[in-house]
Formats: C-alpha cells, structure tokens, sequence
C-alpha cells in the first residue's frame, strides 16, 4: 500500500475559541475577588491592631493619672497619725477639749492637703475627730466599724477602699493607715477620703467609654452614666451580703448585668462589645488592664467601625486595581481587533478612557481623604523652604487653614517667638542637607495662643524622576506625653523629699545629741572667756574665743548638713565624688553610730573617678543604705556592729558596697525588698529601698543585695562614672 499523507490539524472554532476566553476571564475574575477579599481582611486585622496599640497607649495616660489620683494623698492619714494631738485624743476620748484641739489639727492639715476629708477613728469604729466636725454632715461621733479600711488599719495593714460614703452619700476613695503608740500598738485608724469626681469628669469628655472596675466586675467609674452600678459578671449570694453588710455602694440591693454583648477574639487581650448608647446600636473593640495594687480593672474601648471601614477601603482599592487590569485586558484585545473593527474600538476605547479617568478622579478623592484622616501632621516644603503642601492634622495643630500656610517662606507663623533662634537652626541644616534623622522637638504657637510641642521628623522629597525636590516633614503632636512626663517627675521629687523627712525624723534624736555637745562647750568656753576677761589674762581669753570659733562652726556645720539633706530641690546632675558622698552619709549618721555602739569603716581608693549624678539623691541612698545596717545589726554584740563602706571600678563602672553583720535578709522576703510599702521595722514606711532603686534607675544604675560570708548583707550600688 502507498504510504498515506497526515492530514494537516483542524483549527479550533469560533465558539471554542470563545468558550475557552469565557472561562479565562471567569477564573481571572474570581481570583481577583478572592484576593480582594483577603486584601480586606488583612486591612481590617491591621486596622484593629492599630485600634488595639491606640487603647495601649491612651490607657498608660489614664493608669498613670488612676496612680496619681490614688497615691497622692497616701501619706496623709500615716503622718496625721504621728501628731501629739492626734495621740492626745485617742488617750482621753473623753476630753472634749483634746478632741476638739484635734478637730482642729486635722481640719487644716486637710485643708492644706485639698482632700475631701480627713478624720480619727477609735478602736470600736467611732469617728472623734474630723475634718467636717463643724458642717451638717460631720462624721464626728458615725460609726464605720463595718467598712473594710477601717477592718484593714485595725489590723495593722493599710487599707484602700472605694465605695460611697455612709454620711454624706458621695463616692470616694478611703485610705487609712493605723495609728501606734510607743510600744507598737494599734491604737486607732486615720482615714483620707478622697474624690475622684475629676476623673469622672474628664472621662466625660472622652469619645469613646472608659470605664472602671472593682475586683467583683462591678463598674464605679465610667465615661457612659447608665453603666455605673451595673455588673460585668454574675455576683455570688457572698458576694451581696458583703457588699450589704460593708454598705460600699449605699443601699443598693442589686447591680444588674451591664447591656453588652462580648465577641473574644483571637487575641485574648481584647475582645468586641456590642451595645447600645444613646438609643443607637455601637460596637467598640475593648482592652482590660488590671491594677493589682489598686484591686481594680480599667477598660478602654475604641470605635470598631473603623475596622469595618478600613476593610471597605481596601475593597474599594482592589476594585479600582480589578478594574484597570480589566481596561488594559480589554485594550489589549480592541486593539487585536482595530483593524477589524477600528471604528468601533475607537469608539469604545474613548468611552472607557472616560471612564477610566472619572475613576482616577474618584481614586485622587480616595488618596486625599485618607490623608486628611491622619493624626500625624504633614507639611512639604521646596528647595527654597517655601510650603507646597498641609494636611488636615497640620492645620488642625497650628490653627492655620491650607490657604493660610501654603507657599509661605519662613519665619512660619507657627513658629514660638521664643524659640525663633532655635526654628532658624533646624531650618538651615534642613537646608544643607542635614535634617536631624531620629527627628527632634519643637515648640510651636497655635494661631489662639497655646503652645504646642511636636516631633519632626524630615526626609528628602523625591520626585517622580529621581531629583530631590524638596522636603517633606512628619510632626507629631506630644504635648500630653510631656505633661504625664512632667507630673511624673513632680510625683517622683515628692516622695523623694517625703523619704528625706522620713529618715531625718529617725535621726532627730541623735541630732540633737550631735548639736547639744558644740552648744555645751560654746557656754562653758563662753564663760571661761568672761571669766579670763575680769582677770586680764589675754592669752587665756584668746585662747578660749578661738575653742568658742571652733565649736560654733562645728555646729554651722551640722545644720548645713542637715539642710542640705532636707531640701527638696537639688543642683541636678553633677560629678560626685565617690568619698565624698559616703563621707557626707557618715558625718549625718556619727550620732547614731555612736548611740548603737557601731563602728563604720571607709574604704574608698584615692584614685577613683568620680561618678554622673545627683549628689543629693546619691547622699540619700547611701544613707539609707547605711541606716538599715545599723538597724539590722541592734541585736548583734557591741563589738561586732561593724558596718563598712567599700568602693571600686569594675567593668567600667563604680561598684560602691554597704555591708553590715546582721542577721541577713530572709529568702522568704527577698523578693519584696524593694516593693513599695514593704518593711520589716515597726512604723516604718516601707519606701526606703523602693525610693533608693528608682533614685539609682533614674542615674541609669542597679541596686541590688546578696548574702555576706559569715553572716549579714551587702547592698551593692552600681553607678556610671564620669567621662574623662
């Protein structure tokens, strides 16, 4: 058989061809929506992370301002309670005369304070002493023998508690501290009431709810009204007749479930609450932050609908991106077919070139409205530094409008008139190419007259070509930030000062003992001189001045001492000599190392360099330091009450060790050595060695202890040295 010819392949036909282009563009479109899809799950995921991030950062302000509203009058009721008058009228209750004479002391310490109240409180729970003794509503001769503070300070513990007050019907926060006698004894209960009605008041103004929680769920403190007295949980049977029985939230008989509905989340840190406020439905995203030390909880809630917008927006953008895919697929394929169809392409393409612009135009609106929408200022600036363009948060920071700022050189009118010197410097190294690139702070005017501190952060600006064509600047708005800063300073220097007066009142008595000896020998010489003076014997009455001299400097000495300890405001940072501070510690406590048959020992090397800090504060820790050795080692024989002083550089930093012969400190308490209002001395505070570690923390040091060899305990402190 003749070999036979292949045939040559069939072309595919028209309806396959167009068959196979169908199920193309269907698979392209539903993967394009399947990523739009995903796109928008991510956006609302990062947008509910950053949601998330804004409530952690708001609720440090309002912990912070929660810690300060709770701990500023805390040593109020503990040094009311040592005054003679105070003790007075716990002795004889029955004086009306002492009870009255307290009324007295304690009306203007409460007045001086700015407390709500300030009052005594006998052993049986019976007020006899308050600061509104002469109002309607005193609380002289109540009862609070059932409120938990009072309980608490019975025990010799101090007690914090908010609930509403049984006299007057308002809600506060209670702080007590016990009163002792002499020998230790619990002999009555001081107890500051103070308001936070402030608080509240501020919380009002938030847009989103902040509310405030007791160990039991129940709310007491909320930026929405309806919410007070309602219940995150169900409540025991216990847990009401306690609360019936203490009277903490008045008469109340029942606290209902709060309106919400909680959606967890994945993170368990936050969850979704679904409810209703003003008659409106609402769902905000809320983080819980617990305050141990308080026994509180503090919620912060932000609107969730942003996530829900920030998922529309990111569908939106997928779109647009589906969108001109699919205009340049269909270009592609009008174009194949121009030349059969040219006039009818041409048609088509113009129309969707229309379109395709109108949706540019709407994608421009999109890009400008997400930037109006940032909390970050931005200003653009050309190489001449004149403004080419503002966003809304800039305006909104300086007071000025777009049209106002736009294309004006500098001096800006934002600009402080007394920092001027210092805009014109930040401008020119922006202008030789040199912006700072951690950014850097500066204060500006808004247009009414308040000041404004801000972050600036400056890049290059490049166009579309490559060339730099100007600068484009990030300003973030930080006043806030730098006043809980400053309150926090102000709150640290308090209770630095409140631990001086705490220590100098332990050493009153040797200090007078220190002073009394100069004074002493300032008569006797006195009168050595007066005598030798009726005599005529010049050399002798020389002689007897100058001793007279010697001791009146010696006492100047002392007080200068004493008063430098005592004052609140110190020089600030300087270089400190390491044998100096430990000398000026030593010569504070001689009158107390002498009354404890102590002895101290110095040993300092000539040659160290001197220590970066506060000769102040350093000089208080290590009288601290050195007054617990001398406490710890009172049980120890006489001749073993050694406490020495070493110092030496190690690892390019200065160790100074404080050790005594005492009995150690017990592993069972090692770990709350430093916590604040833990001690182990009857009538102490318990903030010495907490004040010591944040004094040290703040010179960038570390205070820490370990067992001595042979019995005792050393302290080391651990400073930077001065640069050479």
């Amino acid at each position: 058989m003749p070999p036979t010819t292949p045939e040559p392949p069939v072309p595919p036909s028209r309806p396959r061809l167009r068959y196979r282009t169908v199920v193309a563009w269907a698979a392209a479109c539903a993967l394009a929506l399947l990523l739009i899809g995903l796109a928008g799950q991510w956006a609302a995921r990062r947008e509910a992370n950053f949601q998330a991030d804004s409530i952690r950062r708001a609720m440090e302000v309002h912990v912070l301002g929660l810690r300060d509203a709770a701990g500023k009058y805390s040593y109020l009721p503990f040094t009311a309670g040592l005054h003679p008058l105070v003790l007075a009228a716990l002795d004889h209750p029955g004086d009306a005369a002492a009870k009255q004479r307290a009324n007295l002391y304690i009306e203007g310490v409460n007045r001086r304070a700015g407390s709500d109240a300030l009052y005594l409180i006998d052993m049986q729970g019976l007020t006899l002493a308050a600061s509104n003794w002469a109002t309607p509503q005193s609380f002289v001769g109540q009862s609070y023998a059932n409120r938990p503070y009072f309980i608490d300070a019975r025990a010799g513990r101090n007690g914090l508690f908010y609930g509403v007050g049984q006299t007057t019907g308002e809600p506060g926060l209670f702080i007590s501290t016990p009163v002792r006698g002499e020998d230790g004894e619990v002999r009555g209960v001081v107890t500051v009431k103070v308001s936070l009605r402030q608080l509240q008041e501020a919380w009002t103004f938030s847009r989103d709810p902040i509310l405030l929680t007791d160990a039991r769920g129940i709310v007491f403190l909320s930026s929405v009204p309806s919410w007070l007295y309602q219940s995150t949980r169900p409540l025991s049977v216990a847990e009401l007749d306690s609360m019936r029985r203490d009277q903490q939230y008045g008469m109340r008989a029942g606290f209902p479930a709060v309106p919400w509905k909680v959606e967890r989340e994945e993170a368990a840190h936050r969850y979704l609450v679904r409810t209703d406020i003003g008659g409106r439905p609402r769902q905000f995203l809320a983080v819980d932050e617990r305050l141990p030390d308080l026994g509180w909880t503090l919620t912060v809630m932000a609107d969730h609908s942003e996530v829900a917008v920030a998922r529309e927006r990111a569908w939106m953008l997928g779109l647009l991106c589906a969108v001109v895919l699919l205009l340049a697929g269909l270009y592609w394929q009008l174009r194949e077919r121009r030349f059969a169809e040219q006039r009818n392409a041409r048609r088509d393409l113009e129309l969707r070139v229309r379109e395709r612009t109108h949706e540019l135009d709407e994608a421009h609106a999109f890009r400008k409205a997400m930037e109006d929408s940032l909390l970050v200022g931005m200003r653009a600036r050309d190489l001449e530094g004149r403004i080419i363009y503002v966003n809304l948060a800039f305006c909104e920071m300086t007071g000025y409008s777009a049209d106002e700022l736009l294309g004006r050189l500098p001096p800006y009118p934002y600009w402080h008139p007394d920092d001027v010197t210092q805009h014109w410097r930040q401008y020119d190294a922006m202008m030789s190419g040199q912006p700072a690139r951690a950014g850097f702070e500066s204060r500006l005017r808004h247009r009414d007259g308040h000041e404004v501190i801000t972050m600036v952060y400056t890049a290059a600006l490049i166009d579309a070509d490559g060339r730099h064509s100007g600068w484009m600047s990030s300003v973030v708005d930080i006043t806030e930030q730098k006043r809980a800063e400053l309150r926090q300073r102000q709150n640290d220097e308090q209770l630095q000062h409140a631990q001086r007066l705490a220590s100098l009142g332990e050493m009153a008595s040797t200090l007078a003992h220190e002073l009394n000896q100069p004074l002493m020998a300032l008569s006797n010489f006195a009168s050595a001189a007066k005598a030798f003076a009726e005599q005529g014997n010049q050399q002798l009455l020389v002689s007897s001045l100058d001793e007279t001299m010697v001791q009146a400097q010696r006492s100047a000495e002392i007080v200068r001492r004493i008063r430098g300890f005592v004052r609140q405001r110190t020089v600030g940072t300087e270089d400190c000599s390491v044998a100096a501070l430990a000398g000026n510690a030593l010569a504070l406590l001689q009158g107390e190392i002498r009354m404890r048959q102590a002895r101290a020992a110095l040993r300092v090397p000539p040659d160290l360099p001197e220590v970066r800090g506060d000769r102040v504060l350093l000089e208080q820790v290590l009288l601290n330091l050195l007054s617990n050795s001398l406490q710890a080692m009172q049980a120890v024989p006489p001749e073993q009450r050694l406490v020495e002083i070493e110092a030496a550089l190690q690892d390019g930093r200065m160790h100074i060790r404080v050790a005594d012969r005492g009995p150690g400190i017990d592993a069972a308490v090692a770990d709350q050595v430093f916590a604040p209002f833990f001690t182990t001395k009857a009538g102490g505070l318990g903030l010495g060695l907490n004040i010591c570690r944040t004094i040290v923390e703040a010179h960038r040091g570390r205070l820490f202890f370990a067992d001595r060899p042979g019995g005792g305990t050393v302290f080391t402190l651990e400073l930077e040295i001065s640069s050479p």
